[in-house]
């Protein structure tokens, strides 16, 4: 009974969640600066009759309790930040912040909740214990809103006993979800590299200490902590994706920068992998002359899905949208800080289905062109109410 009234919701809010995902979309705030964004939540939010609390400066923390006796509580979560890209995209929602876009779906998250505020609002009556909404800033950026929220209490009083988010795919066609249980994404590391050596001119090498050279055996030596000392079982991956040597054809410089990132999902093989690579780092710099600063910037841990909860969820979901909807999801070296929540709380984290290849929408996230079906919020606000009040055991 209580499926085919939320499913009967969802359709009739669905003008609204595209109208306000289009909103949030032409009005993109970078991680920290979600403040029009915020206001427009908690408005929503008012329109709903629901009291919020303010957490890490402009997230928000609402609560609502369904009339049936029952003391379980179940969390929410959707992120509110967008990228600085400049949106290419010729759509009537086009961003009007040049150089920020959401690019990564957050419009689409943030929508989504509303729209499921909404529906579990008007339920209340049908169902026993407690949703939390979490409207949580700063996903893409470190510390992370979601570490910020937990040190604030997001978690407790009333506490949850399951946290449940979800996200856009735009390699899965609208309409459909996908889960894994288990590990699913990465840890992530921020990697910043200085090497030092003594420039000079191109022609007269023997009186330099190329940190060029220096570098480049630095490189080729440092992935040799993955391939050497990482367990072949537990996936790890280390890149670089900035280099700068800013000398010029004849110009040893005296000093080359790098920045780069380590990713696993091992939490102890991940501290012992930061040792061994400014251990080799530097020993490898100091053999050859130079020397360097190799610092890493501790980012989020890695995401693992509860297996006991994700797999019932998983089920609610293939009850909801029907098997050949549900689909299984790979191992993803991404990160998410979703996965703070995952580290203290059992954690369902799924994918949400937006693309449409015969509308061309088929873009990764974080690049210029990224966009989603908006056919995906047939199901989305419905999908995560019927988990929600599943979890919540009605």
């Amino acid at each position: 009974m209580i499926k085919e009234q939320i499913q009967q919701l969802s359709k009739n809010i669905f003008n609204d969640v595209v109208a306000n995902r289009r909103h949030l979309h032409s009005h993109p705030e970078l991680s920290f600066h979600e403040v029009e964004t915020s206001a427009f939540v908690a408005g929503k939010l008012d329109e709903l009759g629901l009291k919020y609390e303010r957490m890490a400066d402009n997230g928000l923390v609402a609560l609502i309790k369904g009339d049936k006796p029952s003391d379980r509580v179940v969390a929410l979560r959707a992120d509110m930040d967008a990228l600085p890209i400049t949106e290419v995209n010729e759509v009537s929602y086009k961003s009007q912040n040049i150089g920020v876009m959401h690019a990564c779906g957050h419009d689409a998250h943030t929508s989504s909740l509303l729209g499921t505020a909404k529906i579990l609002t008007d339920l209340k009556s049908q169902f026993g214990g407690t949703i939390k909404l979490i409207f949580q800033p700063a996903e893409e950026k470190l510390p992370g809103g979601a570490s910020i929220m937990i040190k604030e209490g997001v978690l407790e009083n009333p506490k949850p006993q399951a946290v449940l988010g979800q996200h856009v795919m735009p390699l899965i066609e609208a309409g459909k979800v996908g889960f894994r249980a288990g590990k699913y994404m990465a840890s992530t590391d921020e990697i910043y590299v200085t090497v030092r050596g003594k420039g000079g001119h191109g022609a007269q090498p023997q009186q330099n200490v190329d940190p060029v050279i220096i570098m480049a055996h630095m490189l080729t030596a440092l992935q040799q902590i993955v391939s050497r000392f990482a367990d072949p079982k537990s996936p790890s991956v280390l890149s670089f994706g900035k280099v700068i040597a800013n000398g010029a054809t004849n110009v040893i410089p005296n000093e080359v920068y790098l920045e780069g990132t380590f990713r696993t999902m091992d939490e102890k093989w991940r501290s012992e992998a930061h040792i061994k690579m400014k251990k080799m780092a530097e020993g490898l710099c100091e053999s050859m002359g130079g020397s360097c600063e190799f610092n890493i910037m501790r980012g989020y841990p890695f995401l693992i899905n509860e297996e006991k909860l994700t797999n019932a969820t998983r089920g609610h979901a293939e009850d909801y949208l029907g098997k050949e909807n549900v689909l299984d999801l790979d191992i993803w070296m991404a990160a998410e800080d979703f996965a703070y929540y995952s580290q203290v709380a059992d954690s369902c984290f799924y994918r949400l289905g937006t693309r449409n290849e015969s509308r061309g929408i088929t873009s990764s996230v974080h690049t210029p062109t990224f966009d989603v079906e908006e056919d995906a919020f047939k199901i989305s606000t419905g999908l995560m109410a019927y988990l929600a009040v599943k979890q919540l055991g009605n």
